[in-house]
């Protein structure tokens, strides 16, 4: 897609410096600017590009001031990297515009589906399914019997939707997600073995949620696990049966929590953090990379560590940690100290 600086600045409500007719098709960064290419400027660090770049439009903000002569047509506007930010948006929805239903692909008699459906091939949609309005399923992806999806969803290549899951509007279930297979229910036998326990809950996820790919929800045993609204989950997360993740609670990837966890609202949970079952974490919690978690947490507490404790704790033991063999060899000496006066008073 091509756009104009007249176009980029009507987007944007930016005053252009330069040519109104100049034409973009690709984005770049502004040290890696090429004919045809749009990139912008927000941190004084990166100033002295602006001179030699190559991108044909360049968004600045409306206090800078050229310094020198510079090629590239400007776009000045209140912030920049927002602006940005938001034209990437507008890239990206007019990017995704698709409509139709591709064949091969199925959808059962009885299924529902709205208004500018897109559908991709090698696609399946089973029984009883609702489907909202601009619905986009890329090809490869599967939707089990009884789901429901709200408005504007996009749903990417390969992923798989379990029977009887709930999905809101605005959200995004990356490639290779699953959502809704059987939570880890085992129960020991006298022999030695485990018998399988029937998983008939569901998983209901809210409004403005983003799934990572090859994240796994598992549906609950009984009842739902629950992602709550304007939840964002990176690539290759696990959430057991029962879950529920409170609203705007962000998660980094590789992380893992067991069954039946309870996680509050507006929270930060960095990679690799495991989450042992049956927890209540508190609303505001921000856990760092690779913790373990292993007890309830309150609200606005801040964790570290594997097993995990107070962020300031963490910091003053891991100064001691790290001076460790400091201090050994000084208890050595102390000890050879010692013992060299206790033979002196002997002698």
């Amino acid at each position: 897609m091509k756009f104009t600086a007249e176009q980029i600045a009507g987007i944007l409500e930016g005053e252009i410096i330069g040519n109104p007719k100049a034409e973009v098709h690709e984005l770049a960064k502004i040290e890696e600017g090429k004919e045809g290419s749009l990139t912008f400027l927000s941190n004084p660090k990166y100033n002295n590009f602006i001179y030699s770049t190559k991108a044909t439009i360049t968004i600045v903000n409306k206090a800078f001031i050229p310094e020198g002569e510079v090629a590239t047509t400007l776009i000045k506007v209140e912030d920049a990297y927002m602006s940005f930010s938001k034209l990437l948006e507008f890239y990206d929805q007019a990017k995704g515009v698709k409509i139709g239903i591709e064949q091969p692909s199925v959808i059962a008699e009885d299924a529902k589906y709205g208004a500018n459906l897109y559908f991709g091939s090698f696609s399946y949609v089973g029984s009883r399914v609702v489907l909202g309005d601009d619905v986009k399923i890329y090809p490869n992806c599967f939707i089990g019997d009884d789901v429901k999806i709200g408005n504007n969803v996009t749903i990417f290549a390969g992923a798989k939707i379990y029977s009887d899951t709930v999905i809101g509007n605005n959200c995004t279930i990356h490639s290779g997600a699953i959502i809704g297979a059987d939570g880890f229910g085992f129960a020991p036998v006298a022999d030695g073995s485990y018998k399988k326990i029937p998983q008939i809950g569901n998983v209901i996820i809210e409004d403005n949620v983003d799934i990572g790919s090859c994240t796994t929800i598992d549906r609950a045993t009984m009842g739902s696990t629950i992602i709550r609204k304007g939840v964002k989950l990176d690539n290759q997360i696990q959430v057991a049966h029962n879950v529920e993740i409170g609203e705007n609670t962000v998660i980094a990837a590789q992380t893992g929590i067991a069954g039946s966890t309870k996680i509050g609202k507006n929270g930060m949970i960095g990679g690799q953090v495991g989450i042992v079952g049956h927890l209540t974490i508190g609303d505001n919690v921000r856990i760092q990379a690779q913790a373990g978690v292993g007890k309830n947490i309150k609200d606005n507490e801040i964790l570290q560590g594997s097993p995990s404790f107070g962020y300031s704790d963490y910091s003053k033991s891991y100064v001691h940690f790290r001076n460790l063999p400091k201090l050994v060899n000084e208890l050595e000496e102390l000890k050879k100290q010692i013992l060299n006066q206790k033979k002196a008073n002997n002698g």
